[in-house]
């Protein structure tokens, strides 16, 4: 069997005008195709991630100069540590397979629906979130009783995939889904599944749990909270505006159809 057999037997399908579709790319689609129709983002993040961990199996490169420590990070100026942690995805099994799935998929819809023409935005979002994990693991990492489960964690990459997972879950709620044929759920609880799966094949929870966390700081952030009180605190900053040009999302309008009212002429005709 296949990888892509096997994802397309255990991965969700999307239901949409009464028929299951699959979330893979259809067969027709060439790889070469597949990844030069990926947004900018998402391809960047996607080959820096296959590249690391490849150059990793291949003893290329050493895990040990890409983990987070926040003591060679401080004391040594090894400030690479802290964006290296969120591209390594362990070793190249069937695990590593599953993230760079999710990473393809949901890193690429929203960055093509709900961030479309707005790639500083989205790049801001991935860097709110790789703070925002950052800062727990740090802050977890003083904490009595909580300090050896988070100094457990020194890679990030599958806690910012699973916060993309989380936003995206957010912004469409009411898309149905399937998991292995079994049950179906709206996108809403696309998180909590894969978090009670983890749980079930014995995964840490730890990692699933803390990209909720940094998407739902997002999500209330972004979302929620300007419709409450009318301000915006994650306005991306001009700086990283103005290292991407985001081009105009146009809107074909229909045609002979009107959003002015007719001439007063037309309405006397007849």
């Amino acid at each position: 069997m296949s990888f892509s057999q096997f994802f397309s037997s255990i991965s969700f399908i999307q239901k949409g005008e009464g028929k299951s579709v699959s979330i893979f790319k259809t067969p027709k689609q060439t790889i070469e195709e597949w990844y030069k129709q990926m947004p900018v983002i998402t391809r960047s993040y996607l080959t820096a991630a296959v590249v690391i961990t490849i150059g990793c199996s291949l003893e290329i490169i050493s895990p040990y100069n890409l983990y987070l420590n926040p003591k060679l990070v401080v004391k040594h100026y090894q400030f690479w540590r802290l964006i290296t942690n969120f591209l390594y995805f362990r070793k190249m099994d069937l695990d590593f397979m599953f993230h760079m799935f999710f990473l393809a998929r949901y890193c690429k819809l929203l960055e093509e629906n709900s961030f479309r023409g707005r790639t500083a935005d989205f790049f801001y979002m991935l860097l709110f979130g790789a703070s925002v994990l950052t800062g727990i693991v740090l802050i977890g990492g003083m904490i009595p009783y909580l300090s050896a489960s988070f100094a457990r964690i020194i890679f990030l990459s599958n806690s910012l995939t699973f916060m993309m997972v989380y936003v995206w879950s957010k912004q469409n709620p009411f898309i149905h889904m399937s998991f292995l044929g079994l049950f179906t759920f709206t996108a809403a609880y696309l998180p909590w599944v894969l978090l009670g799966f983890s749980v079930l094949v014995g995964a840490s929870a730890w990692v699933d749990l803390l990209g909720m966390i940094a998407g739902h700081a997002y999500y209330f952030l972004e979302d929620v909270y300007p419709r409450m009180t009318g301000r915006r605190p994650l306005k991306t900053p001009s700086l990283i505006k103005a290292l991407f040009a985001d081009e105009d999302v146009v809107v074909a309008q229909p045609a002979n159809v009107r959003f002015a009212p007719p001439p007063a002429e037309e309405l006397h005709r007849d």
